[in-house]
């Protein structure tokens, strides 16, 4: 139960850690120009990914497929990133 709990820690502090390089970036160039919305978006991708890839963990037994959703979850993530940064889908 502790190392679960663990990996839950981990994975906020993770997501907090992402989300503070831009903040931080933002004091000291005029290319990072993000909006709350942003970091909701952000946040909300970044913890939402997190949290299924613990559910896949926690509920998958078989390692082959833990690595296999994990990843595609993963690829998805970025995809999803670019298609918002810079809509390389339209």
């Amino acid at each position: 139960m502790i190392r679960k709990n663990k990996r839950l820690i981990g994975i906020l502090l993770i997501v907090a850690i992402l989300l503070i390089i831009p903040l931080f970036a933002s004091q000291f160039t005029e290319e990072v120009n993000w909006t709350i919305l942003d970091y909701i978006a952000a946040a909300a991708l970044l913890l939402g990914t997190g949290l299924i890839c613990e559910l896949i963990l926690r509920k998958v037994k078989k390692i082959k497929y833990r690595i296999i959703l994990c990843m595609s979850l993963l690829a998805a993530l970025l995809l999803i990133w670019a298609e918002l940064a810079v809509g390389i889908f339209s």
